[in-house]
C-alpha cells in the first residue's frame, strides 16, 4: 500500500490543522457565494415590472418632456419617467415627439401622427 503521509504524530497533527483551516476557508467562500446567488435571485423576483410607456425628459427648468417611448425602448435616455397610456397619448397629441425607433404613436394608434409604412419599391 502506498502511504505518502508523514510517519510521526507531530507532522500528522500539523497537516490536520492546516487542512482544517483550508476547509474553513473553502466553506466560508461557498457560503458567501450561495448568499450572493440567493440575493441575486431575490432581486430578480422583486424587480418592478417594466412600464408600458415612458417619457424622456429634457434638461433645464421643469425638465420638459421631449420624447415618448415604449417601455422597453433601447433609445430612451436616462432622464425618463414612466407614464400611463392616457398621458402618453396626451403628450403625443400635444406635440411631444414620438420615438422613431419604437414608434409609440403607431402602438397607440393615434391618427395623423403615425405614418404608414410604404414599400421602397412598388410591386410589379
Amino acid at each position: 500500500m502506498f502511504d505518502d503521509l508523514p510517519p510521526d504524530l507531530a507532522r500528522l497533527l500539523t497537516l490536520r490543522v492546516w487542512h482544517t483551516l483550508w476547509l474553513q476557508r473553502i466553506d466560508a467562500k461557498i457560503a458567501a457565494l450561495e448568499e450572493r446567488e440567493a440575493e441575486r435571485e431575490q432581486g430578480r423576483r422583486n424587480r418592478p415590472a417594466e412600464p408600458d410607456w415612458v417619457v424622456e425628459l429634457g434638461i433645464g427648468n421643469g425638465r420638459p418632456p421631449i420624447e415618448v417611448h415604449l417601455g422597453g425602448c433601447y433609445a430612451a435616455g436616462t432622464r425618463r419617467r414612466p407614464v400611463p397610456r392616457d398621458e402618453a397619448r396626451r403628450l403625443l397629441t400635444s406635440g411631444v415627439r414620438a420615438c422613431g425607433h419604437c414608434r409609440p404613436d403607431t402602438a397607440l394608434d393615434i391618427p395623423g401622427l403615425s405614418t404608414p409604412l410604404t414599400p421602397t419599391t412598388a410591386p410589379r
